[in-house]
């Protein structure tokens, strides 16, 4: 620790006797200066030991010395040292009474005791508390890569806890704890959660310093991660500012961190690379070698059921990569095995039916479409039914179907499942669609225009009847005759037979997705 007035007092050299301020000298203090100005608070910074021989002062002037100590106190100077036998053979009453009722340390400075020899003092032993502190901080980095190297983050957070006297928390790239020291930590590092969040939408590296939960601590929160979005979080917690030691230990804490996350970082790029072969063997029908491609890597993620996610977004922006963090966090958290696979503009994630990972993924999706102020999001998400390796080429294109449907429908998310649950009729509002039906029966329309008939009327009462002859023109309210020649007409305009079951769909939903556009 830095100097204080009792060391000084007890520093055998320089002789020095208290006369006043006797419970304060336990300040430390962060330089010694001598100046004989009436008034030297406009250069004091606090913390000094104040050097006098009253040659500007009238030190038996009570009033004045009043003023003159409170003065002296209120600018942050710890103590005041007065050389006897220079101007006064000793300290006045004046002085003494003043530094007594202001509570301001007073030493008296033998003749002999130059005021040099007090700032050497100060100096030397600020010097050996710095080379302390250095000292310490080499020693307990060395202690911090020992324990990363051999137990982890785990172990370095615990050394990192107790040289700090404090505890030490990570976090991963949603947010979320990773580990904490000691154990009681976690459930306080994890109401920092809003504070982390808003650490990781400044670019790396950044830190800033929060009061902890309920105000029990000070908080210092350190990004970690070199690229533009930062991959993790330090939190240290402390009762007080950490002192010079503790600040290396926690540089040392962030820098190891940091390799460890850029490490993690290159692996999960290999492991990437990997999955994306493991995803294209099991799309063209190759389990058994995608097993093999696979080894341990995926444990029975292959195996058991699973459900394939198809995300799509801008290639340069954050929507995939956050859905990609939701998805590898929750793995984390939950032991969980997942395949993400990115593609340029889109997403592949291949993960556990039932599992933590595809609830994340989906509740990543709901929370961007409550929060989302227009229909023009960014990410767009599709989920497939669950599937093993041999259907995983289906799933795949089922998640490809629902993302298009989400895209149509304007859609964060769709589950294949709602597409199969539901009905077909409102796919047929894509512009499309609506084209090939305009299409379709545009000259049907250009006939009945003319006045000549009621084509498209009779074509879609008798397609509503299954064909049914006398049903249909009671429902039109002619003869059956008549809807007869008007159904021949119909094939000749268009060229088509309606005795082909195909041609019957084709002119029904081309009726069904025009229908809205003619009452």
């Amino acid at each position: 620790m830095p100097p204080t007035l009792a060391s000084l007092v007890h520093h055998s050299a320089l002789k020095l006797t208290v006369r006043a301020g006797e419970d304060r000298l336990d300040a430390p203090v962060r330089w010694a200066h001598a100046s004989e100005l009436a008034d030297p608070v406009p250069y004091m910074e606090g913390g000094e030991l104040l050097l006098i021989t009253a040659l500007k002062l009238d030190a038996e002037d009570r009033e004045a010395m009043r003023r003159y100590v409170k003065r002296l106190a209120g600018a942050g100077v710890v103590g005041l040292g007065f050389a006897v036998g220079v101007h006064y053979d000793d300290i006045p009453e004046a002085l003494v009474e003043a530094a007594r009722e202001e509570g301001l340390p007073l030493l008296e400075v033998p003749r002999r005791t130059p005021f040099l020899a007090i700032s050497k003092a100060v100096s030397a032993a600020i010097a050996a508390d710095q080379y302390r502190a250095v000292t310490a901080g080499f020693a307990a980095q060395r202690e911090l890569t020992r324990h990363a190297l051999t137990d982890g983050p785990e172990g370095l957070l615990a050394a990192l806890a107790s040289q700090v006297d404090g505890w030490a928390a990570l976090y991963d790239a949603s947010g979320s704890v990773v580990a904490a020291a000691p154990d009681w930590a976690g459930r306080r590092a994890a109401r920092l959660t809003t504070e982390v969040t808003r650490l990781r939408e400044r670019p790396a590296p950044a830190s800033s310093v929060v009061a902890g939960p309920e105000n029990e601590d000070r908080v210092e929160l350190h990004s970690l991660g070199t690229g533009r979005r930062p991959r993790a979080a330090l939190a240290v917690g402390t009762a007080s500012a950490p002192g010079t030691a503790e600040r290396y230990a926690v540089h040392s804490a962030v820098a190891l961190l940091t390799l460890t996350t850029e490490r993690s970082r290159s692996l999960h790029a290999a492991e990437q690379r990997i999955g994306a072969a493991v995803l294209r063997m099991l799309l063209a029908g190759e389990p058994d070698h995608a097993r093999t491609v696979a080894g341990d890597l995926y444990g029975g993620l292959l195996d058991a059921p699973f459900r394939i996610i198809v995300a799509q977004g801008a290639a340069d922006g954050d929507a995939l990569g956050a859905l990609a963090e939701s998805a590898e966090s929750a793995a984390a958290r939950s032991g969980e095995a997942v395949l993400v696979v990115p593609e340029g503009e889109r997403l592949v994630v291949l993960a556990a039916d039932g599992g933590t990972v595809v609830s994340a993924c989906c509740d990543h999706a709901a929370a961007r479409e409550a929060a989302r102020r227009t229909d023009d999001d960014e990410l767009v998400v599709g989920l497939s039914a669950p599937a093993g390796p041999i259907t995983a080429s289906a799933a795949y294109k089922q998640a490809e179907q629902a993302l298009s449907v989400a895209r149509r429908r304007g859609r964060v998310l769709v589950e294949h499942e709602q597409m199969a649950a539901g009905s077909v009729l409102p796919l047929l509002a894509d512009d499309a669609v609506k084209a090939f039906a305009d299409g379709l029966l545009r000259a049907l329309r250009d006939h009945d225009a003319t006045g000549r008939g009621d084509l498209v009327a009779s074509l879609r009462a008798w397609l509503s009847r299954h064909g049914q002859w006398d049903a249909a023109a009671a429902d039109l309210g002619v003869h059956r005759h008549t809807l007869r020649y008007r159904m021949r007409r119909v094939e000749e305009i268009l060229g088509r037979s309606l005795d082909d079951p195909d041609v019957r769909m084709e002119l029904w939903l081309a009726l069904k997705a025009t229908a809205a556009d003619t009452g």
